[in-house]
C-alpha cells in the first residue's frame, strides 16, 4: 500500500510540476512574469516551485521518457491486450492503442512482447497517443530490404500467389515480385506447387519511385551452379560419360543438364534410328547417361552422344545378309532422288528412283512408295566398312528386255504412249521398262512439222511400227507414219509433171504464192509463173488452172505455174505456124523441082533426036 501511495504521489506531483512548468516556460522576464501572474491561482494556495526542483524534474523526465515525434518508429511494449486491441507503451506520458488488426501475422502475441510502431500523432482530439504498428512495419521493412539489396544479403520470403508473370513473395512484409524466369534455373511447368512455401532469395532490384521490390530465387542456384560448373568443367574429357537430366526439347535437339553445365545432344547423336523429333526418344526431367563427344576451347559449347553408349547396330549386322539376298524394311525417308529403307533397327539402305522401275523415264520415289510402307527390295551392293548398301525393287520382276525381240521384231505394228518429246524426236512407252524413240522425220508422210509438239502431246497413244532394234544398247527406234500408206507414191502418178489442177491462190509468200491442192499437197507458184494472159498478176482468192512443172516426191516439193498454160498454147500455135510454114515450103520445092525435071527430061529427048 506504501508503494501504491507513493506512485500516486509523484504522479500528482509530476502533473503539478508539468504546469508549473509551462508557466515558467511562457515567462520570457521577470517583469513581463510579475505582469500575467495569476494572484487567484496564488491565494487559492497554489505556490511556486522551485527552480532546482523543476530543473531535477526536467532531467528525469528527459531521462526516463521518449520524445514522441510524429512518424518515428520506436520499440514498445504490450502491456495489456483486450478482444479488438493491445495497448503500447512506449515510455512516452500516455499509453497508445493499436487494433489487434495489425497484428494478424503474430496471431501469437502476448503481454511482455516487444513491438515496433509508428508515433502517428502524439494527442488526437482525445488527448490519446496514436500509433501504427502496420505502418512502423512498413518503414523497417523498407530499411531491411534496401540493405539486403546493398549488401546482397540472402532474405526469407513467403510465397503468397500466382500472379501474372510471375509470384507474389512477401519480404518482412513487402510484397515483391518473383519473375516466372526468376524461379529456378529450368524451365517450370507448374508455378502452382512454390504457392505457400517459404524461400529464400535475394533481392535484385528496387524501384523507390513506384515503391516494386523484385526478388530473385534463381540467382541463389546460379551462385551455386556457378562452382559447381567450374569444377565440372575442369574435369571434362572427350568420351567421359556422365549422368545428366533433360533440360529442354528443341526440333534439333537435346539440352542436358550436367549439374550446372548445359550440353547439348543433337537430334542426329540421339539414335541409330532416323527419329522426326527428339520427344520420340526423350521426355523432359528424364535422367540418363550421356557421352561427351566434344567441346570448344572454353569449353562452353558441350556436344554429347546417347547413341554411342550403344554397339553400332551395322557392327551388330549379320554375315547372313549379301549382295543378291532379299530384305524387307519400313520406308522411313523420302526424297527426289530415292528413298531410304530401314532394314534393321539403325541400318537403312538406298533404292534409287532409278531401281523402282525398268521404266527408263526417271520420276520422283514418292510416285513408288510411301513413308511408313513395308517394301521387299533386293540387295544391290552392299558395303560394311562405309555402312552403305543400296537396294533396287525393279529386280523383283523380270527384266522386259529379255526377249524385247520377240515381242517387237523389226517391222511389227503397236500401239504406245507418248511420254516426252524432244526437238528432235518423240519418246513413246510401249510397257513399262521398254520406251522406244520417233524420230520427227518419221512422224508424218505429207506435213512438214518444226517440232513433235504441234502434231502429238504427252499422253497421246500412237501406233507405231518398229524400224530397228538394238538389244545391247536398249535402244528402240519407231516410226508413226510408217503405219499408213505413204500418200506420195499415189500423188507421184496424180501430180505428175504436166498435169493440170484447179486451184486457188490460198496465200501471198515471198517470191510467189502457194496453192492448196488437197490436204496433203501445197504447191508453189513462182512469181513469173503468177501472170496471167492479159499480163497481170494472179491475186489471192483467184481460182485458175495450174500445170505441174515439178514433183519430188522425196522432198514433198510440188511447183506448179498458171502461165504455162496459156503459153503452152501460144507455143502450140507457133509450132502449128511453123508447120504449116515448113510444108508450104516443101511444097513449093516440090513444085519447082518438077518443072526443072520435066525441062530437063524435054532437053535430053531434044538432043537424042537430034543426034538421030
Amino acid at each position: 500500500m506504501a508503494e501504491e501511495k507513493t506512485n500516486v504521489e509523484v504522479e500528482e506531483t509530476t502533473t503539478a510540476v508539468q504546469e508549473v512548468k509551462e508557466e515558467v516556460q511562457t515567462q520570457q522576464d521577470p517583469k513581463e512574469y510579475l505582469e500575467n501572474f495569476d494572484w487567484e491561482k496564488y491565494e487559492e494556495g497554489i505556490e511556486r516551485v522551485d527552480d532546482t526542483k523543476l530543473k531535477e524534474f526536467e532531467a528525469l523526465v528527459e531521462e526516463n521518457f521518449v520524445d514522441t515525434a510524429d512518424e518515428e518508429v520506436v520499440e514498445g511494449q504490450v502491456v495489456h491486450m483486450t478482444d479488438r486491441e493491445a495497448i503500447i507503451d512506449i515510455n512516452a506520458k500516455s499509453e497508445g492503442v493499436i487494433s489487434l488488426n495489425e497484428f494478424r501475422y503474430n496471431p501469437d502475441l502476448k503481454v511482455g512482447d516487444k513491438v515496433e510502431v509508428l508515433i502517428d500523432i502524439r494527442e488526437d482530439k482525445t488527448g490519446q497517443l496514436v500509433l501504427s504498428h502496420r505502418k512502423a512495419r512498413t518503414i523497417m521493412a523498407w530499411d531491411r530490404v534496401n540493405a539486403a539489396h546493398d549488401k546482397e544479403e540472402i532474405v526469407q520470403g513467403f510465397v503468397k500467389c500466382r500472379t501474372k508473370g510471375g509470384m507474389i513473395v512477401d519480404v518482412f512484409g513487402i510484397e515483391a515480385f518473383l519473375p516466372g524466369s526468376q524461379i529456378d534455373v529450368k524451365p517450370i511447368r507448374d508455378y502452382d506447387q512454390y504457392v505457400g512455401k517459404t524461400m529464400e532469395f535475394k533481392v535484385v532490384k528496387i524501384n523507390h519511385e513506384f515503391k516494386n521490390v523484385v526478388v530473385s530465387h534463381k540467382a541463389l542456384i546460379e551462385a551455386d551452379i556457378e562452382e559447381q560448373k567450374k569444377e565440372i568443367i575442369g574435369q571434362l574429357e572427350k568420351g567421359q560419360v556422365l549422368e545428366g537430366i533433360v533440360k529442354n526439347i528443341t526440333s534439333y535437339g537435346v539440352f542436358i543438364d550436367l549439374g550446372g553445365v548445359d550440353g547439348l545432344i543433337h537430334i542426329t547423336d540421339l539414335s541409330w534410328s532416323r527419329i522426326n523429333h527428339p520427344n520420340e526418344v526423350v521426355e523432359l526431367d528424364q535422367k540418363m547417361n550421356v557421352v561427351i563427344l566434344d567441346f570448344d576451347d572454353n569449353k562452353s559449347r558441350i556436344q554429347l552422344g546417347l547413341k554411342q553408349l550403344e554397339k553400332h547396330p551395322w557392327d551388330a549386322l549379320g554375315d547372313e545378309i549379301k549382295i543378291g539376298d532379299k530384305v524387307k524394311g519400313k520406308v522411313v525417308v523420302i526424297a527426289d532422288y530415292g528413298a531410304f529403307i530401314e532394314v534393321a533397327e539403325g541400318v537403312e539402305g538406298l533404292i534409287h528412283v532409278s531401281e523402282m522401275s525398268w521404266s527408263t523415264h526417271l520420276r520422283s520415289a514418292q510416285d513408288f512408295v510411301s513413308v511408313g510402307d513395308e517394301v521387299e527390295a533386293v540387295v544391290l551392293t552392299l558395303d560394311r566398312e562405309d555402312r552403305k548398301m543400296s537396294l533396287g525393287i525393279k529386280q523383283l520382276t523380270p527384266d522386259p528386255w529379255t526377249d524385247i525381240t520377240s515381242k517387237y521384231p523389226v517391222g511389227s505394228k503397236h500401239k504406245g504412249i507418248v511420254r516426252n518429246f524432244t526437238n528432235f524426236g518423240v519418246f513413246v512407252e510401249m510397257e513399262e521398262g521398254i520406251d522406244g524413240l520417233i524420230y520427227i522425220s518419221d512422224l508424218s508422210w505429207t506435213k512438214k512439222i518444226k517440232h513433235p509438239s504441234e502434231f502429238v502431246t504427252v499422253g497421246d497413244t500412237l501406233e507405231v511400227e518398229v524400224l530397228e532394234l538394238d538389244v545391247d544398247g536398249r535402244k528402240l527406234s519407231l516410226g508413226h507414219k510408217q503405219t499408213t500408206e505413204n500418200p506420195w507414191d499415189k500423188y507421184a502418178k496424180e501430180f505428175a509433171e504436166g498435169t493440170v489442177h484447179k486451184a486457188a491462190i490460198s496465200e501471198i509468200v515471198d517470191k510467189g504464192a502457194t496453192v492448196v491442192f488437197n490436204e496433203d499437197i501445197v504447191g508453189f507458184v513462182p512469181s513469173r509463173h503468177m501472170e496471167k494472159e492479159d499480163g497481170k498478176k494472179l491475186g489471192k482468192g483467184e481460182e485458175v488452172d495450174f500445170k505441174i512443172i515439178e514433183f519430188n516426191k522425196d522432198f514433198k516439193r510440188v511447183v506448179a505455174s498458171h502461165t504455162a498454160i496459156f503459153r503452152e498454147q501460144e507455143e502450140r500455135n507457133v509450132s502449128t505456124a511453123k508447120r504449116k510454114a515448113a510444108a508450104a515450103a516443101d511444097e513449093s520445092k516440090t513444085t519447082l523441082g518438077d518443072a526443072n525435071s520435066q525441062l530437063q527430061a524435054l532437053k535430053d529427048k531434044m538432043e537424042a533426036d537430034s543426034k538421030k
